[in-house]
């Protein structure tokens, strides 16, 4: 019976990192955020709703999405918001399911699916097992500012746009404590492999 993984945590918290230790031992990824940028390319169906729900304002020259015109409309706007996330979601969600899919026809026995907002949009139910990649605050903060290049509080700002990272460990089936070396990280991936029966 395949096995979908859910991989999740919160900004900066190192779950990219994870993800490729995933893919180095040849488990497929399926990646959100890869797909919400393939879900708005030119002449999708989902590109054709944004363009009419926001207009053309929020296109570049080119004719492709202008991702920060977009960002800062609904940032502003709950409402707005709201619109965006009823168009992709869905788009998201389904391309998601697509992709997994066909990994486990192409005979991958386990797939994970990296969704960052994975608590936050409700999504648990698309996955078998969770695994948490977990930061303390001090460390989240540190690593974004630096990351991003950005004010204390601006990183504080994105950090508590998410759900507490501590809230999300009693809801993980997993948890992997990022604080530490890469080496501890990939120490704790290959035992929680390990306990899973996960071929690694």
């Amino acid at each position: 019976m395949p096995q979908i993984i859910g991989l999740t945590g919160g900004i900066a918290s190192g779950k990219s990192t994870v993800a490729n230790m995933f893919r180095d031992k040849n488990i497929p990824v399926v990646d959100a955020d890869i797909v919400a940028r393939e879900v708005v390319e030119i002449g999708t169906n989902t590109y054709k709703q944004l363009v009419e729900t926001f207009g053309n304002e929020i296109l570049n020259s080119d004719r492709s999405l202008n991702r920060p015109k977009l960002g800062s409309i609904i940032f502003q706007d709950e409402e707005k918001r709201k619109q965006l996330n009823n168009i992709m979601h869905p788009a998201i969600r389904s391309k998601m399911k697509e992709q997994t899919k066909q990994y486990i026809e192409k005979g991958h026995e386990t797939v994970v699916m990296d969704i960052p907002l994975l608590f936050e949009s409700k999504l648990t139910h698309l996955v078998d097992k969770i695994v948490l990649v977990f930061v303390n605050e001090k460390t989240q903060l540190k690593r974004l500012m630096n990351r991003n290049e950005l004010s204390e509080k601006e990183a504080v700002d994105r950090i508590s746009s998410q759900m507490p990272l501590k809230d999300k460990v009693a809801l993980s089936h997993a948890i992997i404590d990022n604080n530490d070396t890469l080496s501890y990280t990939k120490q704790q991936l290959e035992e929680i492999l390990q306990e899973w029966h996960i071929p690694n």
